[in-house]
């Protein structure tokens, strides 16, 4: 083991001696394998950078990991019995959907069934009672419906909306009775283009209310959304007209894991008669293939990249040995074992891999600063992002890759120079 150490220390003096005694030849090398070692550094912090995004953008939808949620199904007892049963948790939020629409009175919206402004009607202007009997509803006028989210509880430890204006809903204060709105992109995106009234009338209500919209945010919904208290709601909804069982809609019930929430909300619902459905999310699982799928896409790409610095440095380590032949056809002759020979050539182009990867992590670190220093205000996923450690480590084992297999073949040919050269030089 000593007499390896010290094979290893005499390669690794003699190949920083090298290093420095061919700076011009090295700083070659390292220029044609820089831009392969940050390929793989950029895309391994791209692809740490697109999983957060696509992970983030589910978890605005479904919910963080390890969320249990219940989807509960119309019934006229399911307000009732899921209030009841969740009042004064607070690791549990319910979500009640329904319809709204905000503007003109007596008109119909300019986008039936809350679609998207830019996709045209996903519903009908046709007002139908509970029979299925329809007429022709009013003509479009200055209104535009959403889905309305009535909220009770902190929704944003479940689902981390991000937001764009304003503020989110406060639930320590006191209900009002004008209700405060929370929109999503797309309804305020809607707002601007349609100056509209403020009035809102809903199914089921007492009499039309006007709204205030208190703040913006991101959700990842295509639809034009608003979420408002459930509790400011029920001043002109009763509780049980939240969810009509005729038109359904969507009652979600989200806890933590662990939480009896769920086993107890489930055998009330099945003794009432209401269905529910239970799952937890686990949307890293999920995307687990397709996220692996395209870090190998990214990596091979790098890998191609890679390859040609590879083949510089291949290139620059056997013109170096070509002119190096009578000094280790010397040291072979001064009884230098042929494996120290090589391990002098390996050295060299190791330090250089080693120098190389750390130009290259230098260069990904500043520009994911600079990166995130101009679009970090428009994009919120690069606003203070820090450099994922495991793009540095992928540095620096593609720059110690590429030194072994740029060295390999120089290394071999320098530990198999005759003896005899030395007497023809």
């Amino acid at each position: 083991m000593r007499r390896l150490s010290g094979r290893f220390r005499s390669s690794l003096i003699i190949g920083i001696q090298g290093i420095r005694a061919r700076k011009l030849r090295t700083l070659l090398s390292m220029i044609s394998l820089f831009l392969g070692v940050l390929a793989v550094v950029t895309v391994q912090a791209a692809a740490g950078i697109a999983e957060r995004a696509q992970m983030a953008g589910l978890e605005m939808q479904n919910g963080y990991d390890g969320t249990v949620v219940v989807d509960v199904m119309p019934h006229e007892k399911a307000p009732g019995i899921v209030t009841e049963t969740v009042a004064g948790r607070d690791d549990t939020v319910t979500m009640i959907g329904l319809q709204a629409i905000i503007g003109e009175p007596g008109v119909s919206p300019i986008n039936p069934g809350a679609a998207p402004f830019d996709q045209g009607s996903w519903g009908s202007t046709e007002i139908c009672d509970n029979v299925g009997n329809c007429v022709p509803g009013p003509p479009t006028g200055e209104a535009i419906e959403v889905v309305l989210t009535a909220v009770s509880g902190d929704m944003l430890k479940f689902r981390p909306l991000r937001a764009v204006s304003g503020q989110w809903l406060d639930f320590a204060t006191v209900p009002a009775m004008a209700p405060r709105l929370v929109v999503n992109e797309e309804a305020a995106k809607g707002f601007n283009e349609h100056h509209v009234p403020a009035e809102m009338r809903m199914r089921g209500a007492k009499a039309n209310v006007t709204p205030q919209i208190v703040g913006v945010v991101e959700d990842g919904d295509m639809q034009p959304r608003a979420y408002v208290r459930q509790d400011e709601l029920t001043n002109w909804i009763p509780a049980n007209k939240l969810v009509d069982p005729n038109f359904g809609g969507q009652f979600t019930v989200m806890t933590s894991q662990g939480s009896p929430v769920e086993q107890v909300l489930t055998a009330k619902l099945k003794a009432a008669g209401a269905e529910s459905y239970s799952r937890v999310v686990e949307s890293r699982k999920e995307m687990e293939k397709e996220l692996r799928l395209m870090r190998l896409v990214f990596l091979s790409m790098a890998g191609l990249v890679l390859l040609i610095g590879v083949a510089g440095i291949l290139n620059v380590g056997l013109a170096t040995v070509g002119e190096r032949v009578e000094e280790f056809a010397l040291r072979r002759a001064v009884g230098t074992p042929r494996a120290l020979l090589a391990g002098i050539v390996l050295a060299e182009t190791m330090l250089t891999g080693l120098l190389t990867a750390a130009a290259a992590i230098g260069a990904g670190v500043a520009g994911l600063k600079v990166l995130s220093m101009f679009l970090g205000d428009s994009e919120p996923l690069l606003a203070n992002v820090q450099f994922p450690w495991d793009a540095g480590v992928a540095g620096i084992i593609a720059g110690l890759i590429a030194g072994v297999l740029g060295g390999f073949v120089p290394a071999v040919r320098a530990a198999g120079i005759p003896i005899a050269t030395v007497m023809r030089a």
